[in-house]
């Protein structure tokens, strides 16, 4: 499966909760905790549902800070 790759930072008290509202939305991404002590995730999201995830993402961060973050190099 063809998956675009988004990496996110979000207080790590809430990796959890990202993960069960992942779930509910099925087949638009997976999350992949990188660092729980950072709370950096990485969500591996359908091509077709990129405009979906940021509008779950836009919405979710009414209720927690979440930053794009830019994958290390190397």
């Amino acid at each position: 499966m063809d998956t675009v790759s988004l990496l996110i930072q979000i207080p790590p008290e809430e990796i959890a909760f990202l993960s069960f509202i992942l779930e509910s939305y099925e087949g638009v991404a997976i999350a992949r905790t990188v660092d729980p002590n950072e709370g950096l995730v990485e969500l591996m999201v359908s091509p077709d549902y990129q405009e979906d995830m940021r509008e779950i993402l836009k919405d979710l961060s009414r209720q927690f800070p979440i930053k794009e973050r830019t994958p290390a190099k190397g």
